[in-house]
């Protein structure tokens, strides 16, 4: 860039909205996959706290033993 040169406003506005409506098609098409990957995770977080859980309840769980006569 020469010395000369100078920079309008008009052209630093339509560079910005460039890139705004680039990263808005992107934001767009990836949003689905967003959604899906943060349900299955969620599902899975889910479940493996389910599990750990049940296997520390089973550890400490008290065994009794009823005999009836």
């Amino acid at each position: 860039m020469a010395g000369d040169e100078r920079v309008d406003l008009d052209e630093i506005e339509a560079r910005l909205r460039g890139l705004g409506s680039g990263a808005s098609s992107v934001l767009s098409s990836a949003k689905p996959r967003a959604i899906t990957g943060g349900v299955v995770g969620g599902a899975a977080l889910l479940a493996l706290s389910f599990l750990l859980g049940r296997r520390r309840g089973r550890r400490r769980a008290t065994i009794l033993e009823i005999e009836r006569s």
